[in-house]
């Protein structure tokens, strides 16, 4: 799907909701961005920077268009003059965005744990937008109805989507973003034909720097929806307490579902108008997600070893070195990320790194080995390095004492290196040094690091400290990308009163609504009907009046509207008791872009002699309501998604 104006977005793949299916009801409130919360207080000094950010940025592309349009000097010198002052005012303005973005201390947890803090992202900012005109008009224009009557479903999407742009930080705010999401896929089916654009502009600021980006596709709606329910797991997993077992698994939940969300981005969308969306971006946020996923297994497996064995501290050395490759495999894009992000990564990165050495350390010089233990202490010793210590055999290590403690206290030096590395870095950026909770980590393990340094440093130990081989990384969870599940939000198509979708979309072309008034004559009234929702006129009848054509849709029978109706209401309706006749509101279908395939058995009802034959057709336009199985079944067979 491309976000941009110039590309269609027909072949999404994008799991479509059901129509008319179950709904427990649209959630409608979101949380206050006014409250007095610290995330609230956040996001609205987010969205104030960005709307000072989009003033400058239009007041500097004025005076750009006046200085090269002008041949005054003087004129010249002082739009020079004012560039200079908004180009100023805009890089304070980003400075202080920057500065909120990496305010990673406020979405995380309360708990007393002492964990190394996640990186959560935030929510991208979007205007209010108004569809009334638009969609009257083109229900007016398209539907031929009136569009004032659809008053009541406009106001609803609009309650909808302004309750969607400050959701809860919770399951019930991914509900109402999923919901918003599901429904822009009926949004598209009725208001945006395939050449055509509602004349509807979304205004989206990118989440970490503020650009605000325009476009009237209806693609870039939807991508940025997506992209703040990635953006809303990665506040949800960094907000968990990490202290049990239990909170670990729903922050890993979290990152795996935002690395799932980020990745679909990724995959479907194409032409992002802001820098966040774009395929390097979302690249880095899937493989950032990905890496806070191995620490927070890293962290689980540290919670749930209570032993001490050889194994066990082998075990959480390669687990910890996972997490520093994992994390130095982040292609962070220069320039454009905050630096308290490349920071946090790097800091990571050597932490992780400190710790593997820690373990290794705890390993070789805690533990006696018994003779017993030998075999399986050996096993698991041979793939540990990346490659073996100089001059050594691993069965020589494992047996001698000395050599044992000689190797730990190099695998200690390097870690007390790593740890100092990481303060150095932690050192150089304001906003860590704000983060209490880092600052505690780095300083418990590197003292931790020193105490057992010092333990085995000697006297007379006048042997130059060897260095300490790399240890081999290694994981027994690897992270998952769990793409988005749609389907868990089940919604009904706001403005299902226009008739089934199938029929009365965007994609359709039809005649004006014709009204043909019949007379009851002794044979009937002439008809042969088939389907429902709605009924289609298919057989022509000597007496049928000449009004009527082969393939017509009937609409309403003495103006009672039945679009939505069953093939036997209609007919129940057709032969009620009446001297006058009935009135048949129909329209004929043009062409159609679009045809959803499946099999199923219809009724055709033959009203001269009210016979009732069944009979089973292969392809068959749909107008009746769908469930999301359904038509993601006939979208796959019909190629229609990317």
């Amino acid at each position: 799907m491309s976000l941009s104006d110039g590309a269609s977005d027909d072949d999404v793949s994008v799991p479509l909701p059901r129509e008319g299916g179950s709904h427990s009801g649209s959630i409608r409130k979101g949380c206050d961005p006014f409250a007095q919360t610290q995330r609230s207080k956040l996001q609205h000094r987010r969205a104030r920077i960005n709307q000072q950010i989009n003033k400058e940025m239009r007041m500097r592309a004025g005076a750009e268009n006046l200085f090269r349009a002008t041949t005054n000097n003087k004129v010249k010198e002082t739009v020079a003059l004012e560039l200079s002052f908004v180009n100023s005012n805009l890089q304070l303005l980003k400075e202080e965005l920057e500065e909120l973005n990496s305010n990673m201390e406020v979405y995380q947890t309360d708990s007393e744990a002492v964990n190394v803090p996640l990186i959560p992202l935030g929510l991208k900012e979007t205007k209010e937008v108004d569809f009334t005109v638009p969609i009257q008009d083109f229900i007016c224009e398209h539907y031929g109805e009136d569009g004032s009557v659809y008053d009541k479903e406009i106001k609803e999407l609009m309650e909808l989507r302004q309750a969607m742009r400050t959701p809860s930080r919770n399951q019930a705010g991914l509900e109402l973003l999923m919901e918003y999401y599901n429904q822009l896929y009926y949004l598209d089916q009725r208001f945006f034909p395939p050449h055509r654009n509602l004349g509807v502009h979304f205004h989206w600021y990118d989440s970490l720097t503020g650009v605000p980006s325009c476009q009237r596709a209806l693609a870039f709606e939807k991508g940025s929806v997506l992209f703040n329910i990635g953006a809303l797991y990665t506040q949800i997993g960094a907000r968990q307490d990490r202290s049990a077992a239990a909170g670990i698994d729903r922050a890993i939940d979290a990152f795996q579902r935002a690395a799932g969300a980020f990745n679909y981005l990724k995959e479907n969308f194409s032409n992002a108008p802001s820098l966040d969306m774009s395929g390097p971006s979302l690249c880095m946020l899937v493989r950032l997600m990905v890496a806070q996923v191995q620490e927070c297994v890293f962290e689980r497996v540290t919670l749930t070893t209570q032993d001490t064995h050889f194994t066990s501290q082998l075990r959480l050395a390669q687990e910890a070195a996972r997490v520093s490759t994992q994390v130095t495999g982040c292609p962070l894009m220069k320039d454009y990320v905050p630096f308290s992000w490349a920071s946090m990564v790097q800091v990571k990165s050597e932490h992780f790194r400190a710790l593997s050495h820690y373990y290794a350390a705890a390993a070789l010089c805690d533990h006696t080995l018994s003779a017993e233990g030998d075999e399986e202490s050996e096993k698991a010793f041979v793939h540990f390095y990346v490659s073996p210590p100089t001059g050594l055999t691993l069965s020589q290590v494992l047996q001698d004492p000395d050599k044992r403690r000689k190797l730990g206290k190099a695998h200690l030096r390097r870690a007390v290196i790593r740890h100092e590395e990481a303060m150095r870095v932690h050192g150089l950026c304001k906003i860590l040094r704000k983060m209490d909770i880092l600052q505690d980590v780095l300083s418990l393990t590197h003292k931790r690091s020193l105490d057992k340094y010092s333990e085995l440093d000697r006297e007379d130990d006048f042997d130059e400290t060897a260095e300490a081989p790399e240890i081999q990384s290694q994981t027994h969870q690897k992270p998952d990308i769990t793409p988005p599940n749609f389907s868990t939000v089940q919604v009904t198509d706001i403005f299902q009163r226009l008739g089934p979708l199938s029929v009365f979309c965007a994609r359709a072309r039809w005649g004006p609504v014709r009204v043909i008034s019949l007379q009851r004559r002794e044979g009937g009234l002439g008809l042969t009907l088939r389907g429902d929702s709605p009924v289609l006129y298919i057989k022509f009848d000597p007496i049928c009046p000449n009004g009527l054509r082969e393939g017509d849709y009937i609409v309403a029978v003495d103006g009672q509207d039945c679009k939505w109706a069953k093939h036997g209401e209609v007919v129940h309706m057709l032969k009620s008791p009446s001297d006058m006749g009935v009135e048949l509101s129909v329209i004929t279908l043009h062409s159609h872009d679009t045809q959803v395939n499946v099999s199923m058995c219809v009724c055709e009802f033959d009203l001269n002699n009210t016979t009732v034959e069944s009979f089973n057709r292969k392809k068959y336009r749909v107008s009746k309501s769908l469930n999301l199985k359904n038509i993601t079944k006939a979208n796959e067979q019909t190629n229609m998604w990317k």
